[in-house]
């Protein structure tokens, strides 16, 4: 904590000549710890008392800058327990895994809200997205999916008919409903960009509008090669470390 209380004295050296007011400095020392792993995932911040002695600031100003970071996502607090950097979850870019599957595997809680389900004409990007023609029938998923108590990403979803017949074969997991069926995704292509969220995405991931979240774009297939699913999923970025196994051939 000596180390931490250190390196927290310099960055707010440096902020005070920067004319902004004393929350949002400490917020920001707070944040820069943060993101360079001074205080890594599930690290403990030090109390609202240890940031007022090293801060020499009010316990409202030290307050205000901490439920700025509770705001943001970046920090949550445990009642009794102090508040703590969130945990990042790690998602692999070489598995074809589901959201559920994602987050069961790290003990988290799956949780989805169905924000629309409808039976629609495929317009002419999900038509070449699915390999359908113009107007072939596609059922659409809007999800907001969360995970141990905080929303982590919304989902717009396109699956022909053809595969899955009704929407309200999808209780909780598109994969889980598929496995049933038989037709299991084999393979998938995914593109991954940084995007701000707009006003109505960041509502609903309970985020400052244009804060930053990563846009997830997947295309997947059946072993026989048919497309089998479509899918924009923006994501919390706090929350998320995409990576990939790589070889040198």
């Amino acid at each position: 904590m000596r180390a931490i209380a250190a390196q927290l004295r310099s960055q707010l050296s440096a902020l005070r000549r920067s004319g902004t007011p004393r929350y949002a400095q400490l917020r920001t020392a707070l944040y820069e710890l943060i993101q360079a792993g001074v205080l890594g995932p599930g690290a403990a911040l030090p109390s609202e008392r240890e940031l007022e002695r090293l801060c020499g600031w009010s316990r409202v100003t030290v307050r205000k800058a901490l439920e700025q970071l509770i705001s943001e996502g970046v920090v949550t607090a445990k009642g009794g327990s102090g508040n703590f950097v969130r945990k990042r979850i790690e998602r692999s870019f070489s598995r074809l895994t589901s959201f559920t599957e994602d987050l069961r595997s790290r003990g988290l809680n799956p949780t989805v809200e169905f924000l629309g389900r409808e039976i629609g004409q495929a317009n002419a990007e999900e038509a070449m997205a699915l390999a359908l023609s113009p107007g072939e029938d596609v059922i659409r998923l809007r999800r907001l999916r969360s995970g141990g108590g905080r929303p982590l990403a919304v989902e717009q979803t396109v699956i022909p008919c053809a595969i899955l017949p009704s929407a309200d074969l999808v209780s909780d997991s598109l994969y889980e409903a598929l496995d049933r069926l038989g037709l299991p995704p084999y393979r998938a292509l995914q593109r991954l960009h940084a995007v701000a969220l707009d006003a109505t995405t960041a509502t609903l991931l309970k985020m400052p509008q244009g804060s930053p979240g990563l846009h997830l774009e997947r295309r997947a297939y059946l072993v026989d090669g048919r497309a089998v699913e479509f899918t924009h999923s923006v994501y919390v970025a706090d929350a998320y470390d995409f990576f990939a196994e790589l070889r040198r051939e």
